[in-house]
C-alpha cells in the first residue's frame, strides 16, 4: 500500500489561480458570459486540474482494461465469457468501437489484461497487468485478496503514469469483461447502501429471467462478502473486479500528475466510486462523459456529484463514451485558447 497512499497523498487541490484566470477570459471572449454553458465550465475545471490558465488537449489516450469474473456462473450474462478475450482482439486489430471513436478524436486506444480467464492472446500491443485467470464468483465468496486488490490499483496507477510520460494530454476510461456490470452494481450497492434492483440493469442485454438471477447475484454476494463501505479496498476485494480496480488506480495515478480523466459508463464510474472512496480529492479530477442507459448509472452519477456531458443511451462501455466526452473536453479547451477577446476583434462589450 505504500505507494497508492503516496500517490493519494499527492493529490493536491484544483488550482484556484489557474482557474480564475481561464474564468475571466471566458468572460471577455466575444459571447454572453455563460453563453457556452457546460463547455465554459469544462475549460475552467481542466485549467485547474493542469494548473494551466489556458490548457491544450493534443495527446489523447483511451486505456481500455480487460477481466473475467466468476459470477458469470450464476447466468448474469447474455454472452460467454470467451468474448472477453475475443473482443480484447477486435480492440487490437482496430475494429471494434472504441477504435472507430478513437480515430475519430485522433486518441490511441491501450488495451490492458488486467485478469482475463484466457491467456490466448499473444499479440505484443496487448499490456499484460494479469492479476489472476478471473475474479472469484462474488455470490460465493470474495471477488479476490485484499493483496491483489492492491495489486490491480498499482498496475492502473502505473499505466496512468507511463501515458502520461508518453505525452497524454487526457485519459479516457474503458472496460472489457463479461459479467462485469455486475460487479459493478455490487460495488455501487455497498458504497451507497441501495438495493440491487435500484442499481443492476441489462448489461450487454439479459432477459427478464437474467435480470432476476443478476439481481439475486449481488445480492448474495452483499450478503456472504459484507464489504465495509468506508473502505475501498475491502469492497474491490469482496465484490469487484481487477479491471475495476486498475481503472480506479488510473484515475488516482492521473489525478496525482494533474491530468484529467473522462470517466466512461457504468464499470468506469462504479471504478470512479473506489477511487473517491479511497481519495475523495481525486473526485474533482475527474469527468463523467456520459449517462448511461443502465438504470442505477444516475444514481452512481450523483453520489459521486459529478454531472454528465452526454446522455445518449449507450451501453457498450469499451471507452466509447469516454472518447465523445473527449471531443467535447478539447472543443471546451479549444474555444478558451482560440476565441477573440471583445477587445482583440474590437466589438464593443455590454454597458
Amino acid at each position: 500500500m505504500n505507494d497508492i497512499e503516496s500517490v493519494i497523498s499527492d493529490i493536491q487541490p484544483l488550482d484556484q489561480s489557474a482557474m480564475d484566470a481561464a474564468r475571466a477570459r471566458q468572460n471577455r471572449l466575444t459571447k454572453p458570459a455563460g453563453s457556452l454553458g457546460r463547455l465554459e465550465e469544462l475549460s475552467i475545471q481542466i485549467a485547474g486540474i493542469t494548473g494551466k490558465n489556458i490548457p491544450t488537449i493534443k495527446e489523447k489516450v483511451v486505456i481500455t482494461m480487460a477481466g473475467d469474473h466468476g459470477v458469470v456462473a450464476e447466468g448474469v450474462s447474455a454472452f460467454p465469457q470467451e468474448v472477453t478475450p475475443q473482443m480484447a482482439m477486435n480492440f487490437m486489430a482496430g475494429g471494434a468501437a472504441i477504435n472507430v471513436l478513437a480515430r475519430h478524436i485522433g486518441a490511441r486506444v491501450a488495451v490492458v489484461d488486467m485478469g482475463m480467464a484466457s491467456d490466448i492472446i499473444t499479440d505484443e500491443k496487448l499490456l499484460k497487468r494479469r492479476v489472476a485467470a478471473g475474479t472469484g464468483n462474488i455470490s460465493k465468496g470474495a471477488a479476490m485478496t485484499r493483496a491483489q486488490a492492491e495489486e490491480s490499483i498499482q498496475s492502473g496507477i502505473e499505466i496512468a503514469r507511463a501515458e502520461i510520460a508518453r505525452g497524454a494530454d487526457i485519459i479516457g476510461t474503458g472496460d472489457m469483461g463479461i459479467g462485469n456490470t455486475t460487479p459493478s452494481a455490487a460495488i455501487a450497492c455497498a458504497l451507497m447502501n441501495q438495493s440491487p434492483e435500484k442499481i443492476a440493469g441489462r448489461g450487454t442485454g439479459v432477459d427478464d429471467d437474467g435480470l432476476k438471477r443478476k439481481i439475486s447475484a449481488i445480492a448474495r454476494a452483499l450478503s456472504v462478502n459484507k464489504p465495509n463501505a468506508t473502505d475501498g479496498l475491502d469492497v474491490l476485494a469482496k465484490v469487484g473486479g481487477f479491471e475495476i480496480g486498475g481503472l480506479a488506480g488510473v484515475m488516482l495515478g492521473a489525478a496525482a500528475l494533474r491530468t484529467p480523466v473522462m470517466v466512461d459508463g457504468f464499470i468506469s464510474t462504479a471504478a470512479a466510486m473506489i477511487a473517491v472512496t479511497l481519495a475523495p480529492q481525486c473526485k474533482n479530477y475527474l469527468i463523467a462523459a456520459h449517462r448511461s442507459k443502465e438504470v442505477g448509472h444516475g444514481l452512481m452519477l450523483d453520489w459521486l456529484g459529478l454531472k454528465p456531458l452526454l446522455d445518449f443511451d449507450l451501453r457498450l462501455g469499451e471507452g466509447t463514451g469516454a472518447a465523445l466526452g473527449i471531443s467535447m473536453a478539447e472543443a471546451a479547451c479549444k474555444i478558451l485558447a482560440e476565441m477573440a477577446t471583445f477587445g482583440e476583434a474590437g466589438v464593443s462589450e455590454k454597458e
